[in-house]
């Protein structure tokens, strides 16, 4: 596969089948993606990765927890959109959202289908991998930027090798939880979830194919 078709086929599944994934994949991946650019060569990255009983002990953690909402009572680690969004970002947002339940028939005043479907984000939708990407403290928006080309990477090289993701910010509702379960040094800080696996392709969620703005909407061209 060449990275334009990886590219061109990375969508966010929110539907995992339960096939497995080879570990040894796994590491070659993440080792691979070591090659990802970052300011003065800091690699601000860290990586925890879990599966089997490591993940099902989590998941576990997370239904019981869940009980009580969506957020846990010590709230988000950082805002993962500013507060007062502006547009052409909230339009885009919205209509995302109501193109990912509309492919299940889930309708906005129907709350309690919508809220039981975003707990599946902290069951890594059921993925038999599930990755959670942390950064030092100190770092700065330079180095979270650093951060996110890693996944990036990760997520392309995973479509080279037939497997599909899905990136989560949603994790910093519960940062406090992860960061302790898997335990986080004080120093770092989580950022975000990266479910891995299969997809299940008979979800009708998968079908999702997300709008893209027009180039001219994003690019200024000059002298080119």
């Amino acid at each position: 596969m060449s990275v334009s078709e990886a590219v061109a086929t990375r969508r966010s599944i929110r539907a995992f089948s339960i096939r497995p994934v080879d570990g040894h994949l796994v590491r070659r991946l993440l080792d691979s993606a070591r090659q990802s650019p970052s300011g003065g060569n800091v690699q601000p990255w860290h990586i925890t990765v879990l599966a089997g009983e490591h993940l099902e002990q989590l998941r576990t953690l997370m239904r019981e927890r869940l009980s009580a909402g969506l957020r846990s009572p010590e709230g988000a680690g950082y805002e993962i959109y500013p507060r007062n969004l502006p547009e052409p970002y909230l339009t885009r947002r919205d209509r995302c959202t109501e193109m990912m339940y509309a492919t299940m028939g889930i309708v906005r005043s129907d709350k309690p289908a919508r809220i039981a479907f975003v707990k599946g984000n902290f069951q890594f939708w059921n993925a038999p991998v599930g990755m959670f990407f942390s950064v030092h403290r100190c770092m700065g928006p330079p180095q979270w930027s650093d951060l996110g080309m890693y996944i990036q990477t990760v997520m392309l090289l995973a479509r080279e090798a037939g497997l599909h993701t899905c990136p989560q910010e949603a994790w910093t509702n519960w940062h406090a939880l992860v960061e302790s379960h898997i335990q986080l040094p004080p120093e770092r800080m989580l950022f975000c979830g990266l479910a891995l696996g299969y997809p299940d392709e008979s979800h009708a969620v998968n079908g999702l194919r997300t709008e893209r703005a027009a180039l001219e909407e994003i690019a200024d061209f000059r002298g080119l």
